[in-house]
């Protein structure tokens, strides 16, 4: 620092080299010789040793600068306001390089000065008299008089930095006799910088204290947490919410979108308005959506359930025609929220599905550290890892919060009803709620903490009136976990099945393309297939690509056979272990196939000697995998039929495999030998134990016993 000072070289600056500072601070004229200077960049001055003529004094030679730098001031040049200062070194300054930041506050220690006389505790008035001249003193504090503490010792608080600094090192080691108040044999001064907060004690207290600063610290991480990123949060999930409502109003995606019409039209020629005939099955089904799109302009304080098989058709029902000019609108998939491994990888699907960002998933795990090492030192949780409960609520409570300030932004205070609350508004409005779409809605004991959330947050939204919820689901028996979250209500239900033989006929005959087809048969295939949308759809598009109905539902039949054989049979498709095994998924296959009526009781499937052990929770299983459909009455399991109509044809085909017959047959026979042989097994150990207490029967011989 100081070669690179003298290289610089610029006097007329306050942060040059130290010697032409004081060269140009005493006036020539004096006839100062500068013997040395000795920098003190910490401090910010120097020291300076001089040689003076004869005649003249040291406080002369103090007068004269002072003077000078009153008149020709040097200022530094980062702080135009402040000027140089001097003063004489009366006592013995230490030199030393120790890292001791200077600051306001100084401790003066009283040292004797000689051995064996024991210092003076020198007065206020008499400090005040010495220290005053350096500057402006805020306080002075005497050690207390029942400190046993030695030296003896007095804290001198000045105004201002650089008087402290000057006060330090021109009094260290100065020797104060009787007239200054320091006694006779007097007083010795050793100075040094005193911090009044001093980070050492402030450390000390934090560490020997982690029961106080460590809850502390969560609490102050929580509510930067709430303060800081919740607006943020808040604000995507809007974002999200009218994404796509502003796309279609913006007047450059309209134009784009228009002038990509004409151009299909220009080049390609006129498209079908319905390119998936699904027009007859949306006119069949016209009540359902008008029932649907009247709920969502209707205050009530349950859900909407649309319930159906797999490929009914609900998802289109409700996106493409009931909600089509809905203007605001959440879905939340929850497939992907069970599919998803570990609590990180749910917290982070459930946040994007409602566009809830920025989002710290990974701190998680993190904080799940350092929750364990505050456990070993103070014993608790300090609370700084949060639960998947906790941390999904907080996502599910922004977006409830977003949705309800997206339902109040038309709001005016110039309305009728500007005198209604909030609450009274959106009741008042139903038509303003956003709503939100549930799809594949299933409950399962592993994801429960998921489910049972999402329901409460969804009965939350629905009794305070924020928005409408619409559940899809394929699962029966949706009616428990939603009764869970929604007590004493009455769901609103929607049920979707197969179409009818007419409508199906009507769907795969209305496109244009296929009159010139070969359409022979297409009544029979229709009954095979049984009326689901999606068979349905793909029989078309093999028909439309040339193929015949027969065709088509051959090739249809043979993919389901194959799906059957690889899910329920081989298992090769499931990553977890099924509850079924295939000897039960076998016999439900041959019985179907072999059955007239197309479906097995639901009680004699139960007395079968495969299902006698757990055998409603197997069929349960199945049927969420959908290989079955379970049908109720009057609210009870009755009946038993394939998950898919196609499903009976596939069945047949597998059991017309002699040789896929056989394998299995002899692999139930199998399992039912296994099993009688454990109750052979049962039998014979409770005979043993009868006949040990028929051999304890006999070896026992009355006796007589008198006085």
């Amino acid at each position: 620092m100081e070669g690179l000072l003298k290289r610089t070289n610029r006097p007329n600056m306050a942060a040059s080299d130290p010697y032409h500072i004081v060269q140009r601070a005493i006036p020539k004229e004096l006839g100062v010789e500068i013997v040395e200077t000795i920098p003190r960049y910490k401090e910010g001055g120097a020291f300076v040793k001089y040689a003076r003529k004869p005649g003249i004094t040291d406080d002369d030679i103090r007068a004269e600068v002072q003077k000078s730098l009153a008149q020709n001031p040097i200022r530094p040049w980062f702080n135009p306001f402040q000027t140089a200062s001097i003063d004489l070194v009366n006592g013995k300054p230490w030199i030393e390089d120790l890292y001791r930041t200077p600051s306001k506050t100084l401790k003066v220690e009283f040292l004797p000065q000689s051995e064996g006389v024991p210092p003076v505790e020198m007065n206020q008035e008499a400090l005040y008299s010495l220290f005053r001249p350096f500057g402006k003193l805020l306080d002075i504090q005497p050690q207390p008089s029942d400190s046993k503490l030695e030296p003896r010792y007095a804290i001198l608080r000045f105004a201002q930095a650089r008087s402290a600094i000057m006060a330090r090192n021109c009094l260290h080691g100065y020797a104060a006799f009787e007239e200054e108040g320091g006694g006779k044999s007097g007083t010795r001064f050793r100075i040094n910088y005193e911090r009044r907060v001093r980070l050492a004690t402030i450390k000390d207290w934090i560490v020997n204290h982690p029961r106080i600063v460590i809850p502390v610290l969560a609490a102050l991480l929580a509510t930067a947490t709430v303060v800081i990123f919740d607006p943020i949060r808040t604000f995507f999930i809007k974002l999200k919410i009218k994404s796509t409502h502003h796309l279609e109003e913006n007047a450059v995606f309209q134009w784009v979108r228009r002038q990509a019409s004409k151009a299909n039209k220009i080049y390609f020629g006129q498209r079908k308005a319905d390119p998936r005939g699904l027009t007859a099955i949306w006119e069949d089904r016209q009540a359902d959506i008008t029932q649907l799109q009247a709920w969502l302009t209707e205050t009530a304080e349950t859900f909407i359930v649309v319930h159906g098989p797999r490929g009914s058709g609900k998802r289109e029902l409700v996106f493409d025609q009931a909600l089509k000019d809905q203007t605001y609108k959440v879905v939340i998939d929850c497939k992907q929220l069970q599919d998803a491994r570990g609590d990180t990888a749910k917290i982070s699907r459930a946040a994007a599905q409602v566009g809830y960002r920025p989002i710290f998933s990974w701190m998680n795990s993190i904080s799940s550290f350092i929750d364990l090492a505050a456990q070993g030192m103070i014993g608790t949780k300090a609370g700084f890892s949060e639960t998947l409960d906790a941390q999904l609520s907080k996502i599910w409570q922004n977006t409830a919060s977003a949705m309800k300030q997206v339902a109040l932004e038309g709001r005016r205070k110039t309305d009728k009803d500007s005198h209604l609350s909030d609450d009274e508004y959106l009741e008042a409005h139903p038509e303003r709620r956003p709503v939100v779409v549930i799809d594949n809605f299933s409950y399962n004991a592993e994801d429960s903490v998921v489910m049972d959330k999402l329901t409460e947050w969804a009965a939350g939204l629905t009794a305070g009136n924020i928005a409408h919820v619409i559940f899809l689901t394929t699962d029966g028996s949706f009616t428990k976990p939603l009764s869970k979250a929604l007590p004493n209500q009455v769901f609103r239900t929607i049920g979707l099945g197969d179409c009818s033989p007419e409508v199906a006929r009507r769907k795969m005959t209305k496109p244009k393309r296929n009159q010139r087809r070969n359409l022979d048969g297409l009544d029979d295939c229709i009954h095979i297939l049984g009326g689901r949308v999606t068979d349905l759809e793909f029989m078309a598009h093999r028909i439309e690509a040339g193929e015949t109905p027969q065709a088509a539902v051959n090739r249809i039949i043979e993919q389901s056979a194959s799906e059957i054989l690889k899910i329920f049979i081989l298992g090769t498709d499931i990553d977890t272990s099924p509850q079924w095994s295939r000897e039960q998924a076998w016999h439900l296959i041959k019985s179907l196939a072999q059955s007239k009526e197309g479906s097995l009781l639901y009680n004699k499937v139960l007395l079968a000697d495969l299902f006698k052990e757990n055998g409603e929770a197997i069929l349960r299983a199945l049927e969420q995998a959908e290989l079955i459909t379970v049908g109720f009455e009057k609210g009870y399991p009755r009946w038993i039929k394939p998950g898919k109509p196609v499903y009976k044809a596939a069945f047949q085909q597998l059991v017309q495999n002699k040789t896929l017959e056989s394998r299995l047959d002899l692999s139930v026979l199998g399992q039912l030998i296994s099993n009688e042989n454990k109750n052979i097994a049962k039998y014979e150990e409770e005979l043993v134990k009868l006949g040990s207490l028929l051999s304890i029967r006999r070896n026992f011989h009355p006796g007589f016993g008198g006085f």
